[in-house]
């Protein structure tokens, strides 16, 4: 879901800008080395309330949650629609399938749990529920979660209006610096009637889990290129938007604290066939 800079380009739906959403690899090893891993609480909750170890990965990317899930205990498949981020996951020992997941055909296979980590607003929610009802075993869960990152705002200012200025054009400079945590929630929300339109699922649950990083200069520069904004700018405009963001960490001393909120919506498929 939501991630600075915005990946859910407004109004348009998400799941259709597939030039942005397939743009994350076009430096997919810093995306694999810079993103953030998700709350351990998080992936023992999944893993606890799932009826087994089978678990389908959801536009994978490089693999960061299913590696998680796999040190936990369970055996992963990907499906990633970029063969860049794919090529990296399986390097780091993933079985992955290049696909989107409306398209992808699981050959009659099943799974105990199906997550999709930052990753279901490129997927057509309708379409997406209902096919994860139909790869789930009764009582499998599906879950969909991602982090919510708003820096400080002596951060945050400065990086759009840096942004404003180089991408004048580009639907994410009409967006504010920042948003609060109630827009992302309802975002969340309309994923749960989503689940509930397919009267598949028993009612959906919503998780939210917050924790905070301490971010240097250098590790939050690392990141931003890897994020939806600026994976498609020119390398100038690139070095511009960097320099304003580190010259604002600079200011606060070359480092600031991340405050995360990660969020979840997830349900258990009915336990009839």
């Amino acid at each position: 879901m939501p991630i600075l800079p915005r990946e859910q380009p407004e109004p348009a739906r998400p799941h259709q800008v597939r030039r942005m959403a397939e743009s994350f690899g076009t430096d997919a090893h810093r995306y694999d080395q810079a993103r953030p891993r998700y709350p351990e609480d998080l992936v023992a909750r999944v893993v606890a309330g799932s009826p087994g170890p089978d678990v389908l990965d959801v536009g994978c990317g490089t693999g960061i949650a299913a590696r998680q899930f796999q040190a936990a205990g369970c055996t992963v498949l990907g499906v990633e629609p970029d063969t860049r981020m794919a090529d990296v996951a399986r390097d780091r020992g993933l079985r992955v399938e290049v696909a989107t997941f409306e398209k992808w055909e699981p050959a009659g296979r099943v799974f105990d749990t199906v997550i999709a980590a930052q990753s279901w607003h490129w997927v057509d929610p309708a379409a997406g529920a209902a096919k994860a009802a139909r790869l789930l075993r009764p009582n499998g869960r599906l879950a969909i979660f991602g982090h919510v990152f708003e820096p400080p705002a002596e951060v945050a200012e400065p990086f759009a209006a840096a942004y404003r200025r180089v991408a004048p054009d580009s639907p994410l400079s009409s967006q504010p610096a920042r948003r609060p945590l109630e827009v992302y929630r309802a975002g969340y929300a309309k994923i749960a009637d989503t689940l509930r339109a397919t009267g598949r699922f028993d009612e959906p649950e919503q998780w939210r889990f917050d924790w905070e990083r301490s971010y240097t200069r250098e590790e939050w520069l690392d990141l931003l290129p890897t994020t939806g904004g600026l994976t498609r700018l020119r390398p100038d405009q690139l070095a511009d938007v960097l320099g304003a963001v580190g010259r604002a960490v600079d200011a606060l001393g070359g480092r600031f604290t991340m405050r995360y909120t990660t969020l979840a919506t997830t349900a258990v498929r009915t336990g009839t066939p």
